[in-house]
């Protein structure tokens, strides 16, 4: 039976990886913050208490030794992170130590402890940044905006260095945006179809949101971790995008969630000025403020993922459109869930 160690277990991706794992026979351990935080998403999943609790911090190297040398994994699947970016530009330190040099922390106990495990390191399409409007392969530069990216784009290439200067199986998912029904209210996806959703049962009068014009990539976080997995199946180690390879504006995707919840929209002024109505009542149901707006935009980004395609068969399968209504009809069935349960 393989053993795998997934930290950040009960964050989105952990979550699914961790159940995906768990279907392949693995015999899986978490590691993730105290308390019950992120708990629900297992409990959604129908894997709660099926993962093995281990304790390990990334800002402890003596922890994160013990815990390799108790387990010996086979795999080990970093999610572990401040994962916000707008949070970043406020907690600039502590993303960095999570973030970059906790990750050089986990390589170096790898290192001495289990060198013959499998590593994925959680990349992000955030270290682009501002590089144009073209398609992100693995060969475009980086150029990261934010404390966050700048802070991944170190832990990106300490994996690099680890892999080539001590021939670790160390490899790099660089995932453009992945969502689902189990993202975090703290990100903006979830936030805005949680709204509508709450709006739709009258539970909630307006969402208010940052840039409308911001376009991202985005795919269904389900279908990543199986790119995941496949890339640590390999043979060597190497780094992969994974991408739906369009985009869609945060606009869009308001509208989108909104029609989800047969809400239609119409908007009315411009800028921050900008209000999204609802058609049928005219009531105001979304509104702009320069408080979610980020100290340094990312306007556009899109990825290739060809090289996933060809060498690891993976590819997205599911839309635009069926993902967004996907998240909206899941905050629907809780909401009638939660109504029962009161």
């Amino acid at each position: 039976m393989k053993k795998a160690l997934i930290t950040g277990s009960r964050g989105q991706d952990g979550a699914y990886l961790s159940r995906f794992l768990l279907d392949k026979g693995y015999k899986v351990y978490g590691a993730d913050r105290g308390g019950d935080t992120g708990i629900w998403r297992l409990r959604e999943l129908g894997i709660e208490g099926k993962v093995k609790e281990i304790s390990l911090d990334l800002l402890e190297p003596t922890n994160i030794m013990d815990a390799l040398e108790k387990i010996m994994p086979n795999e080990i699947y970093n999610f572990a992170a401040q994962s916000i970016v707008k949070l970043s530009f406020d907690q600039p330190v502590l993303t960095a130590e999570v973030n970059a040099v906790g990750v050089t922390r986990m390589l170096e106990a790898i290192r001495k402890v289990c060198p013959a495990a499998r590593f994925y390191q959680a990349s992000t399409a955030e270290l682009f940044g501002s590089t144009g409007g073209a398609q992100r392969n693995e060969t475009t530069a980086f150029y990261p905006k934010s404390p966050y990216a700048v802070a991944k784009l170190y832990a990106h290439w300490i994996t690099v260095n680890y892999r080539q200067a001590y021939g670790l199986h160390a490899n790099c998912g660089i995932l453009f945006n992945h969502e689902s029904p189990l993202r975090g209210e703290e990100f903006v996806t979830r936030k805005i179809t949680a709204a509508a959703a709450s709006i739709k049962k009258g539970l909630q009068e307006k969402v208010t949101v940052g840039n409308l014009e911001a376009r991202r990539d985005w795919g269904y976080a389900k279908e990543y971790v199986e790119g995941m997995w496949l890339i640590l199946q390999q043979p060597k180690p190497d780094d992969y995008i994974l991408a739906t390879g369009e985009t869609h504006t945060v606009r869009e995707f308001v509208e989108a969630a909104f029609a989800a919840a047969g809400i239609k929209l119409k908007w009315k002024g411009s800028g921050l000025s900008e209000k999204g109505l609802n058609a049928k009542t005219g009531k105001v149901v979304v509104e702009v403020s320069k408080e979610f707006y980020r100290p340094a935009e990312v306007d556009l980004l899109v990825g290739d993922a060809s090289k996933a395609k060809l060498k690891l068969g993976w590819k997205p399968k599911t839309g635009f459109a069926e993902l967004v209504k996907l998240m909206v009809d899941a905050e629907l069935k809780r909401l009638e869930k939660k109504k029962v349960n009161l």
